[in-house]
């Protein structure tokens, strides 16, 4: 409220493409796809197409018993890309949500299998996972949850694989199975006790963009299985493409028991996430009981808008082969970016697919506990959209720059980075 009182809330007036306008005439590169959902541009003119259509047939029709088709199509589609190991979609609005029903999914299949001592959670330092309670009890930020601490469940919260933390020689596999053998540590002591590990895979984006090798998920796999105990990717905000393949999961080849989406699937259009699960899961919920039931349900869960802007999205990937483009133009913002790759006040900088970070060496505490702040309102002067994360700064930008956008975005990046850091 108080950063607000200097630095004036931006008022948008429009969007197109990767290009937000205010109603001076100011104009801003969306360089964090609006925290990172906005995939092929504002206004883009497919999904509105799809959209306006809906519009004049469906706008919502509640999930408990009815259904209709934009719902059940989205479901199918999902299901294919994962070639069936995740046969189910149970729907909700955001992402915190996402993740409350797969913690709730978890312990209830647990239950009904005659395993309710399986009550505890596993997260890793750094992860985040959403704002709701249960969600927060999974977080290990520490802005977002000490004010709430008391109201929440305690979970084991181990090491992250973060590759940043390799000690002299150590590569970032070797952190990621050093990290996984705290998991199996844990779980040799607690898997009676234990529901599910829940991780943001290959990123961990709201604890500063920490990124880690595929080997973790292969272990985290492996081990779960091996321990029975639920496997939750949070993919929230590393699903839809935005690692290199369209779920970050299978840069290691493998399925988690639930896979968490929002934010990109419906191309930053409309709130809707879902939670993808296994038949076994599913079929532990299957009963005359109604108590065995999964009783958990949100007034727009499922809406034929947000759905038809998902279709209009996984459309696009469809027709459009927007992975292998975004490998080009991956490559193409990196070589932009060398330049700051190799600064002297840059630490490690680091890519993963549509993702770049870099820490900022900052030795004073004061530039330190602002540089967040300053970034942002340096970035805005200078035509972008770009809000760190502490001394993290990260660009998550749209699947739609155009060359001279690339280049626009690496050239300012980097004005701004040196007006900051020598202030």
């Amino acid at each position: 409220m108080q950063h607000h009182e200097t630095v004036p809330l931006v008022a948008v007036q429009r969007g197109s493409g990767p290009w937000l306008y205010d109603h001076d005439g100011n104009r801003y590169l969306d360089a964090i796809s609006s925290w990172w959902v906005n995939l092929f541009g504002h206004a883009n003119p497919r999904i509105n197409d799809a959209l306006k259509q809906q519009l004049d047939t469906l706008e919502h029709a509640m999930l408990a018993g009815f259904t209709h088709e934009p719902v059940v199509v989205l479901s199918e589609k999902l299901s294919a890309l994962t070639d069936g190991a995740l046969g189910h979609c149970f729907y909700a609005s955001d992402g915190s949500s996402a993740v409350e029903i797969a913690l709730k999914m978890s312990f209830h299949s647990w239950r009904n299998q005659g395993l309710g001592s399986k009550q505890e959670f596993v997260c890793l330092k750094g992860g985040y996972h959403g704002e709701t309670v249960g969600a927060l009890g999974v977080t290990d930020v520490p802005i977002f949850r000490d004010a709430y601490d008391a109201l929440l469940k305690p979970a084991h919260t181990l090491m992250s694989p973060d590759a940043r933390q390799s000690i002299e020689g150590e590569s970032a596999d070797q952190v990621a199975l050093r990290a996984a053998k705290e998991l199996e540590t844990l779980l040799l002591e607690r898997a009676a006790h234990i529901s599910a590990v829940i991780i943001e895979p290959l990123v961990q984006c709201a604890g500063g963009m920490a990124m880690h090798s595929p080997v973790y998920l292969q272990e985290v796999r492996r081990l779960c299985t091996d321990f029975n105990v639920h496997f939750i990717a949070d993919e929230i905000a590393v699903g839809c493409g935005r690692t290199g393949h369209f779920f970050a999961c299978q840069h290691a080849g493998v399925w988690p028991d639930f896979l968490c989406l929002s934010k990109g699937i419906s191309g930053g259009y409309l709130p809707l996430s879902l939670v993808m699960t296994r038949n076994d899961v599913y079929a532990s919920f299957y009963s005359d009981s109604i108590a065995r039931g999964f009783l958990h349900s949100h007034s727009y869960t499922g809406n034929p808008l947000a759905c038809r802007a998902a279709l209009a999205t996984l459309e696009i990937f469809e027709q459009d082969d927007v992975l292998a483009q975004n490998r080009v133009l991956a490559k193409r913002i990196s070589n932009e970016l060398a330049p700051l790759a190799t600064h002297e006040k840059v630490g490690h900088f680091r890519q993963q697919g549509m993702v770049w970070a870099f820490d900022a060496k900052v030795e004073d505490t004061k530039l330190a506990a602002t540089f967040s702040l300053r970034f942002f309102a340096s970035a805005l002067k200078h035509e972008l959209l770009v809000r760190p994360i502490g001394t993290t700064v990260y660009v998550m930008p749209p699947y739609v720059l155009s060359d001279s956008d690339a280049g626009f975005l690496a050239e300012r990046l980097q004005t701004v980075f040196d007006e900051v850091i020598r202030a």
